[in-house]
């Protein structure tokens, strides 16, 4: 039985597990230490995850999906084909089933718990949404942890150093910034702050909106496969320049090949406005910590996106200093899941390691304001404010507005807005209190906020002492029953063998490369797709990894022929 530690990402995810060498990653199927979050529907009805699933997002954009992780914690439903519709937490549970599987095959026995990661910046129903897929996946978690958190995990851990160090998490649709104090084997978290709608695939977006310019095309106008080999060309694009000065692309739009050259200038102008909102959040961070740029001692890169020059170089001018490189952006964050599940293990290796973690947002309640006049509005009272160290207790009292009034409903709330409305509502106390005049009955209302996530309200009428506690815990956002039912469709999913996890992703490598070529070098591919699936199905013994070695060389020769896209 094992604990591992899961990074569910936007772009890729990754499962590692804790040894007595420290964090280790967990290949998949392929050998690969990420797995492209992506799930799509082959012919026959079959679910593809992984690179399978990436490789036909050009070819077969409407069977396929990426980027779901945005959409947890809302009524988005992503439909695959002509009759498949998925919520964001099946489609998560999906790709969660996959490094389920991945870890059992490396580690030769039963996974019976995991930590999942998830951007500091999700709110209460974003994390819920976590939690229900997971359940989907049938993977039991009680611990979520913050990327960043995890990410100074990671770095701790491998590096020893002590000090005041800032972890900018850029992933590919999420942004999160935690400022940390190491201090002998004591981790502790000063502050936190984010913006869940930020992350690579914006550049992303940018930069195909930029090709589409240059090319005087309109994205709206192109079919739905065009489109994705846009997006794909303008990724291509943001990897070459994360390489090079320049990038060239080469794209087919149609019956037409267009070509075309971006510098990092270009970059950095069209990307100006995503490279500005990163300071709002760097600078809350820090404002709640209550450091300046002189007190740290350090700034950590996690996430792809980091890759990017222009975001080193937009961290060395805003910190005037380099940025550490001790862990991999790619895998820091699944590497710190797995130390924290081995912290929850009690792994003797940790013994002296110490975390300690932050209230991400305000938790407070609504009240009334001038509730005797006309101008009576509902407000937020804060209870426990955004970074308080946890776990923590705070109380507040609050009294009756209305003559005669006989009972108080203490409506809960996260988030920083003044208006209640504009905030996630988390639940309510209603408690009973005996008739008097306005402003005589009086409750203490007391917020205890755990490492967990679990948030116990209390309410106690002061005059009788009459006291109403409720926890509101990490829980669902789905009710038990439409979580079994989804379980039970999940599970009648028919999921790709994994052992043919190889054979999928070299075939839909192939069906991408034959819809971008036109005459002789596409019936050659055809003939050599024809030729692999005829070869494989006869091969044994040690014969299939011969046999896609030399698939896969034929593919990278006919791609460095012809073009890549």
């Amino acid at each position: 039985m094992a604990i591992v530690g899961i990074d569910l990402g936007t772009t890729n995810s990754a499962v590692a597990v804790w040894s007595p060498e420290g964090p280790r990653l967990i290949p998949n199927a392929l050998g690969e230490p990420l797995t492209p979050s992506v799930v799509g529907l082959d012919a026959d009805g079959t679910v593809l995850v992984g690179r399978a699933a990436r490789e036909r997002l050009a070819t077969e954009p409407e069977r396929t999906v990426a980027s779901f992780k945005r959409w947890m914690g809302s009524g988005h439903v992503a439909r695959l084909g002509r009759g498949q519709s998925f919520r964001p937490e099946e489609l998560s549970a999906l790709v969660l089933k996959s490094l389920k599987a991945d870890a059992q095959a490396h580690l030769g026995t039963e996974v019976t718990e995991a930590v999942i990661s998830v951007p500091a910046y999700f709110n209460d129903i974003q994390r819920k949404a976590t939690l229900d897929a997971a359940r989907l996946a049938g993977l039991p978690v009680e611990r979520l942890v913050n990327e960043p958190t995890a990410a100074a995990l990671a770095y701790g851990v491998a590096s020893k150093q002590e000090g005041t160090v800032l972890v900018f998490d850029l992933g590919g649709g999420t942004f999160d910034v935690s400022l940390l104090e190491l201090y002998e084997g004591v981790m502790e978290v000063r502050a936190t702050a984010g913006d869940v709608a930020l992350g690579g695939d914006d550049f992303s977006d940018v930069l195909a909106g930029v090709i589409a310019d240059d090319l005087r095309i309109a994205p709206d106008s192109l079919s739905p496969g065009d489109r994705a080999r846009l997006l794909r060309v303008a990724e291509a694009v943001k990897r070459g320049l994360t390489a090079a000065p320049e990038a060239a692309y080469e794209i087919r739009l149609g019956e037409a090949v267009r070509r075309g050259q971006l510098d990092r200038a270009r970059l950095e102008a069209a990307a100006a406005p995503l490279l500005h909102r990163l300071r709002a959040p760097l600078e809350r961070a820090l404002s709640d910590s209550g450091k300046r740029l002189a007190d740290l001692d350090g700034v950590i890169l996690v996430g792809g996106a980091t890759r990017m020059p222009v975001i080193r170089s937009l961290v060395a001018r805003l910190f005037g200093r380099l940025p550490l490189v001790h862990v991999d952006p790619d895998t820091a964050v699944a590497q710190g899941a797995a130390v924290q599940a081995g912290l929850k293990a009690r792994h003797a290796a940790l013994e002296e390691v110490v975390m300690t973690d932050v209230c991400p947002f305000t938790l407070g309640i609504a009240i009334t304001e001038n509730a005797r006049t006309a101008g009576a509005t509902q407000v937020m009272l804060p209870i426990i404010e955004r970074n308080a160290a946890v776990p923590v207790s705070r109380a507040h009292r609050i009294t009756t507005v209305h003559d005669g009034q006989d009972h108080i409903e203490v409506k809960v709330f996260q988030g920083e807005s003044l208006r209640p409305d504009d905030n996630i509502p988390l639940g309510q106390v209603p408690v009973t209190l005996p008739k008097a005049p306005a402003g005589t009955e009086t409750a203490e209302v007391r917020f205890t906020y755990d490492i967990n996530g679990a948030l116990e309200v209390e309410v106690a009428v002061v005059s009788t002492g009459l006291r109403r506690r409720q926890v509101f815990r990490n829980g669902a956002n789905l009710d038990e029953a439409e979580i079994e039912a989804r379980f039970a469709a999940l599970a009648a999913i028919k999921l790709a063998p994994r052992e043919q996890a190889e054979n999928r992703a070299l075939l839909a490598r192939a069906d991408a490369l034959y819809a971008e070529l036109r005459g002789e070098l596409r019936q050659h591919v055809a003939g050599r797709v024809a030729r692999f699936e005829r070869e494989i199905a006869e091969a044994s013994g040690s014969e299939p990894e011969a046999l896609r070695a030399a698939f896969a060389a034929d593919l990278d020769a006919l791609e460095d022929h012809r073009f890549r896209f």
